[in-house]
């Protein structure tokens, strides 16, 4: 029989059972793009909500320096102990964010007045904007990647790394040296958030929202 002649034949079974098993694939890859399309859009409705419901706290260093690094955490400390003392209580994020528009000038007055003081010859920026922010982790608790407003200053070049909090929940003048959210910063966090969002956020999960300060690019 020459070679051309010879006929292939085909086992109906394995032709089944491959058929089965690429059905199988592919009903996995749709199955697991629109479970993580949920959650992407899930998450993505979270960070917007909390993004209209926070005032978040920017100090950029001028460079990774240690000189330039501590001026950082000295503005940071003048910039808080003022606002400590002169910012008013009971303010919604909307009265907060206009209140911060309202006294930048000031703020940036007290910085440059600790500048002056370290004998640092470094620019001051202040200003109430709109920054994109990376997803961070710190302990049991992440703030989702996003744009949030905030009260940003900038030192010098602003080249090095940053320190940020939350301004409002008013959670920057919180005892923050456990590496935990206190009871008392859950409690504002219940304030702001849906019965839902604040489920979410505070499970064992990526949701989980860190109001605590984390150095950043």
């Amino acid at each position: 029989m020459k070679e051309a002649d010879k006929k292939v034949w085909i086992v109906p079974g394995k032709i089944r059972v491959a058929s089965v098993f690429f059905a199988l694939i592919v009903a996995a890859v749709v199955t697991t793009s629109v479970v993580m399309g949920d959650v992407q859009r899930k998450e993505r409705a979270v960070q917007e909500h909390l993004a209209e419901e926070v005032l978040r706290f920017h100090v950029l260093a001028n460079s990774d320096s240690r000189t330039d690094q501590a001026v950082k955490m000295e503005v940071r400390d003048a910039v808080l102990s003022y606002l400590k003392e002169v910012l008013p209580e009971g303010l919604d994020v909307k009265e907060t964010t206009r209140w911060m528009r309202g006294h930048t000038e000031k703020i940036r007055q007290v910085a440059e007045q600790k500048m002056a003081d370290l004998q640092m010859k470094q620019t001051v920026s202040v200003a109430v904007t709109t920054c994109y922010f990376p997803d961070r982790t710190y302990g049991d608790v992440t703030f989702p990647a996003g744009n949030y407003k905030t009260l940003r200053i900038e030192l010098g070049d602003a080249a090095g790394h940053n320190w940020w909090c939350v301004l409002y929940p008013n959670l920057c003048f919180l005892d923050t040296t456990n590496a935990v959210l206190p009871e008392k910063g859950k409690q504002q966090l219940k304030k702001v958030l849906t019965e839902e969002e604040y489920s979410e956020v505070t499970a064992g999960s990526k949701f989980q929202i860190r109001w605590f300060f984390w150095k950043e690019k």
